[in-house]
């Protein structure tokens, strides 16, 4: 069993309130767990207005596959545009 787990800072600009940041993270939360059927939430920052911290897990039976569908979440999040990725944390987890 392979777990993958990836965190993502990302910078919201233009974000004025908490009503505005939330209104970025959820879409960013709804539309990679829809598409990537992924664990996700928002992990830390949450009453900071322009950052936010987003955790993904996965589970699955293959290495390369679990590292690839991270680096896709990473890569739909950039896609987005409606947020800037600050900063990334990758971790593989081989049980």
């Amino acid at each position: 069993m392979v777990v993958g787990i990836i965190k993502l800072e990302l910078w919201i600009p233009g974000s004025t309130s908490l009503k505005a940041k939330r209104s970025v993270v959820k879409k960013v939360i709804e539309r990679t767990r829809s598409r990537f059927n992924v664990t996700v939430a928002e992990v830390d920052k949450q009453d900071v207005y322009g950052r936010a911290v987003i955790g993904y897990a996965m589970v699955g039976s293959d290495q390369r596959y679990v590292n690839g569908a991270l680096d896709k979440i990473l890569d739909f999040v950039e896609g987005l545009a409606v947020a800037e990725v600050l900063s990334e944390s990758v971790e593989i987890i081989n049980l």
